[in-house]
C-alpha cells in the first residue's frame, strides 16, 4: 500500500460525499490507495448518509468513528489505522484533481520529501464567493503566497487541507499534538522543520477548496486563525513576522481611514481604496463577479484573522509567562 489517504470529517454530508467522489475518479492504481475517515460527527449521521458513496468506492475505505471527535484526534486515530508508506491528509470540503497521485508520484521521485504539502485553489465551478474567499486565502496581495500559492518555498508550511509524510516521518513526529486546538497543522510542519527533516512545496499537486459558503462563516474561520498564530508563536519561538501582523494593522487602520475620508483628509482613505480596487482588478481575471466580491472577502479575512490575533495576544501579554 503506497498512499493512505485521510481526511476528518464532522458532519457535512454533501461535502464529504463530493470528497469521496472525487477520490473515485483518482487516475491511480487502486490497489495502491486506501481512504480513512475519521469521523466525530455527535449524532452519527454522518456514516448513514454515506452509504451509497460508500458502496461506490473503488478502492479499500474504512469510516472510523469516535462521537464528538475532534479534528487532530480524528487524523491521529486514522493515522494508527493506516497502512500506507505515505499518509495523505485532505480536508472534506476539497477536491482532488484526477491527476494529483501522479503528479505526486513525479514529485517524489525527484525530491524524496519526507513532509510535503500543495496549494489550494477555486475550481471553474465553484460559486463567485467561493472564488473570491479562495482568491483572498491563497493571493500573493492578501496572504503573500505563504499558502503555496507562489514558487516560494522560503515560508511555506505544509496545511492539512493537502498535506503528506512518511509514515515513519508521521510516527516520529508524534503526530499531531491533540491538546493543539487551531493551527495544529502548521504547529506539526513546524516541529518537523525543526527536527531536521525535508519538508518542501510541491506545486503541481492542488486541491480544489470550497471553503466557507458564506462571509460570516468564513470569518468566524479565520478568526480562529489568527488566534492560532499566536499560539503558535508561544509554542515556537521566533515563528512570529512581521508579516504576520499584518491584518491586524488593517483591523486597526480601517476605522481611522474610513474617519479620515469622512473629514475630508483623503490620503489614508485612498490608500485603502486603492489597495481594494488592486484586489478587485486582480481578481476580476476570474470574472467580473469575482473581482465585485474579492474586495469583501479579502477585508473579511483580514479583520477576522486581525481580531483573532489581537484579542489572543493581548491575552497572552496579560498572562504571568509573558507579562
Amino acid at each position: 500500500m503506497r498512499y493512505s489517504l485521510i481526511s476528518p470529517t464532522f458532519g457535512r454530508p454533501d461535502e464529504v460525499v463530493e470528497f469521496l467522489e472525487s477520490l473515485n475518479r483518482l487516475r491511480y492504481p487502486v490497489d495502491q490507495m486506501e481512504v480513512l475517515l475519521a469521523d466525530g460527527t455527535p449524532d452519527d449521521s454522518l456514516r448513514p448518509a454515506l452509504a451509497s458513496v460508500l458502496a461506490q468506492m473503488k478502492m479499500h475505505t474504512t469510516v472510523l468513528y469516535e462521537k464528538g471527535l475532534p479534528v487532530s484526534d480524528a487524523r491521529n486515530r486514522a493515522a494508527e489505522a493506516a497502512r500506507g508508506t505515505y499518509l495523505l491528509f485532505f480536508d472534506s470540503d476539497c477536491l482532488i484533481p484526477e491527476n494529483h497521485m501522479n503528479a505526486l508520484d513525479a514529485a517524489l521521485a525527484a525530491q524524496d520529501w519526507d513532509v510535503f504539502g500543495g496549494p489550494d485553489a477555486a475550481a471553474p465551478t465553484f460559486s463567485p464567493l467561493q472564488k473570491a474567499i479562495s482568491y483572498a486565502m491563497t493571493s500573493v496581495y492578501t496572504t503573500g503566497g505563504i499558502r503555496g500559492g507562489t514558487q516560494s518555498t522560503d515560508r511555506f508550511y505544509p496545511r492539512g487541507f493537502n498535506m503528506g509524510f512518511k509514515s515513519t516521518v508521521f510516527s516520529a513526529l508524534n503526530g499531531y499534538d491533540e491538546g493543539f486546538r487551531c493551527g495544529e497543522d502548521i504547529e506539526l510542519s513546524m516541529r518537523a522543520v525543526e527536527a531536521g527533516y525535508r519538508v518542501g512545496l510541491i506545486p503541481e499537486i492542488p486541491v480544489l477548496h470550497k471553503r466557507r459558503a458564506t462571509l460570516g462563516q468564513f470569518h468566524r474561520q479565520v478568526t480562529r486563525f489568527g488566534a492560532a498564530r499566536i499560539a503558535l508563536a508561544q509554542r515556537h519561538p521566533g515563528q512570529l513576522k512581521a508579516t504576520h501582523a499584518f491584518p491586524a494593522v488593517f483591523t486597526l487602520s480601517l476605522p481611522v481611514a474610513v474617519v479620515c475620508g469622512a473629514l475630508g483628509q483623503w490620503i489614508p482613505a485612498a490608500a485603502l481604496l486603492g489597495y481594494l480596487l488592486l484586489i478587485a482588478l486582480d481578481a476580476a481575471r476570474q470574472g467580473w463577479k469575482v473581482g465585485l466580491l474579492a474586495p469583501a472577502a479579502a477585508v473579511v479575512m483580514h479583520t477576522g484573522y486581525g481580531k483573532g490575533f489581537l484579542r489572543a495576544g493581548w491575552q497572552a501579554l496579560r498572562t504571568p509567562a509573558l507579562a
